[in-house]
């Protein structure tokens, strides 16, 4: 009696196997058919996701849709700012003939990385005061060739490019920069600057500091530790203090060209710093060669009064 039950069981495995087997190689044929044939979705593909729309672009500008973050509102004689969506991180408005920035225009785009506003005719008295500050994640702001007088205020702590040279800035706040440890490059080249005093002293990661073409009668009083180039030429300098580049070990780039630099008022250890890569003291008022340092690479001295 159980050899027979055991032998009923097998027949029927046996015809339950041959129908699956059927019936999974019809199955696996008709799957690669489809697959062949593009028949059916496929479950191991995921789309690309859809393209931002760009209605939201205003008609006075441009969003391309090969680049959905940003806005190209450039050179099209806007005389005000448009409509900037939320999605826009770099927004150009240059060379237009915009003369104000009032509170509210960037607070539905706080997440701007880059804002060129640069070669317009922007009023400081125009621009508002908070305007910057809630853009918390601005990295470059570019607003050389204007007509500022004066450093814009609340500028947010992410910064890292300050452009603001061809303005008509005349002074340096110490409260200016306050806060902007993560600024690096600092442009006022081109302006009426006549003193700087101590308001570069909190730019902890400033490397590079622009303030040629202005009316500096004195070197700022103190500079961050990190500075490497520092650029000076055809300002109104006469003197340098003693030692005042050696505390800066980092220093590689100096260039005081075109000044008003006599050899009285330089002293005999001014430029011997190890740190120097390039001096450029041309077009001064020095009668000898100041004593530099060794490692010194290129030294400029065109100009001068020396016999």
């Amino acid at each position: 009696m159980k050899i027979l039950a055991i032998i009923l069981l097998v027949s029927i495995c046996d015809v339950s196997w041959s129908q699956y087997y059927e019936y999974d190689s019809h199955w696996w044929i008709a799957y690669l058919h489809s697959q062949q044939y593009n028949y059916g979705p496929s479950y191991d593909y995921d789309p690309d996701p859809p393209r931002p729309s760009i209605s939201d672009c205003p008609q006075e500008c441009e969003c391309p849709p090969t680049f959905p973050t940003a806005m190209y509102c450039d050179g099209r004689n806007l005389k005000y700012l448009p409509y900037v969506p939320s999605r826009i991180k770099y927004a150009y408005f240059q060379s237009n003939q915009i003369t104000a920035i009032p509170d509210g225009a960037f607070d539905n785009a706080t997440g701007l990385v880059w804002l060129a506003l640069h070669g317009n005719q922007i009023l400081s008295d125009k621009v508002g005061r908070k305007i910057f500050s809630k853009l918390r994640g601005l990295e470059r702001l570019y607003m050389q060739n204007n007509n500022l007088t004066r450093i814009p205020s609340g500028l947010p702590r992410s910064l890292r490019e300050l452009h603001l040279s061809s303005n008509q800035i005349n002074r340096v706040p110490a409260n200016a920069l306050e806060g902007l440890e993560n600024l690096t490059a600092l442009y006022l080249h081109e302006n009426q600057i006549q003193e700087v005093g101590h308001s570069l002293r909190g730019l902890k990661s400033l490397v590079h500091l622009d303030l040629s073409n202005n009316q500096l009668r004195r070197l700022p009083d103190s500079l961050p530790d990190s500075i490497e180039q520092i650029y000076l030429e055809y300002n109104q300098l006469s003197s340098v203090p003693t030692d005042y580049f050696k505390v800066y070990p980092k220093l590689q780039y100096v260039r005081i060209s075109h000044n008003k630099l006599t050899s009285d008022g330089l002293s005999g250890t001014t430029f011997n710093t190890s740190s120097l890569v390039e001096l450029d003291l041309s077009y001064n008022q020095l009668h000898r060669i100041p004593p530099v340092s060794t490692s010194l690479q290129h030294l400029y001295l065109q100009g001068n009064q020396i016999a």
